[in-house]
């Protein structure tokens, strides 16, 4: 973790993001998750700001777990709907507002249609943020063209982070979207593709546009399910970051000859992460 996050801070992430959907979350207990916030806080010693996603799945232990989260030192939460289905929009409005009305730093939903049990209308994101003004920012996860009708709808109300692996990154930016929140496995690339793409030159516009074409086929391999994204792009962070042993957490996919070949590939491809010594196997 500690390297990861040297990594993404030397490779220009403008902040820290931990605990979301494409992380072995969900194989962790609460008190390895607590740990995890407060490794990654302490090896960011300041530098950026540092994001905790909550997705316990009672209020009283979303609140619990912001808390540990603000005394840790994070900059603002993301809060993941209960994974109850089946009730009332107006249920998980009102479960998500008893959670934001008790932080004390800006509170962002995450709103997944593709891979969580629970999503919100923009008719309810716009509720929530009127009654509490705190849930300012959102994790905005379904295609770049609804995405784009929430923040048409919401008036600006929210400073939206795309997500899905950067796969719809350009048309996200212009949407209105402020930034994205990626997995590391190619984040640095990412970084110049965002850098590129909001410089307000044509030239780096055309360039960004090309660097995220390049790329386009490595997140298209990743994004085929979170099984896969976890057990690949775990892999090709490792490669990336020069680490030789992995450990992961049953149930896990079973990975193959040919996936790793890919894995190698895209290493190579991408090169080590900045400030890594060059140790990717060929």
């Amino acid at each position: 973790m500690r390297a990861q996050v040297d990594a993404c801070i030397a490779g220009g992430a403008a902040g820290i993001a931990v605990l979301g959907l494409v992380t072995e979350v969900h194989k962790l207990d609460t008190g390895e998750r607590r740990e995890i916030v407060d490794v990654v806080a302490e090896a960011i010693r300041g530098r950026v700001p540092l994001a905790v996603t909550v997705a316990e799945q009672s209020a009283r232990g979303q609140v619990e777990f912001v808390r540990a989260a603000e005394a840790a030192g994070a900059a603002w939460v993301i809060l993941q709907p209960p994974a109850a289905k089946g009730y009332a929009e107006a249920e998980y409005l009102r479960f998500l507002g008893s959670v934001a009305e008790r932080a004390t730093v800006p509170v962002a939903i995450q709103n997944n249609p593709t891979n969580l049990d629970v999503a919100l209308s923009n008719k309810g994101l716009i509720a929530l943020n009127r009654n509490h003004p705190n849930v300012a920012l959102l994790k905005g996860e379904g295609p770049a063209i609804n995405v784009a009708q929430l923040i048409e709808e919401s008036d600006g109300a929210f400073d939206v982070f795309c997500g899905h692996g950067g796969k719809e990154l350009p048309s996200n930016l212009r949407s209105g979207c402020v930034g994205l929140i990626p997995a590391p496995d190619m984040f640095d690339v990412q970084v110049r593709i965002m850098a590129l793409l909001t410089s307000g030159r044509a030239e780096d516009g055309a360039e960004g546009e090309r660097l995220h074409r390049e790329i386009l086929p490595l997140i298209t391999f990743m994004l085929q399910s979170i099984p896969i994204l976890l057990a690949y792009g775990k892999r090709l962070t490792a490669r990336r970051l020069g680490l030789g042993e992995l450990h992961e957490r049953a149930p896990c996919l079973a990975t193959t000859e040919f996936g790793h070949g890919e894995v190698a590939r895209m290493s190579r491809m991408l090169g080590p992460f900045a400030g890594v010594a060059a140790r990717v196997s060929a």
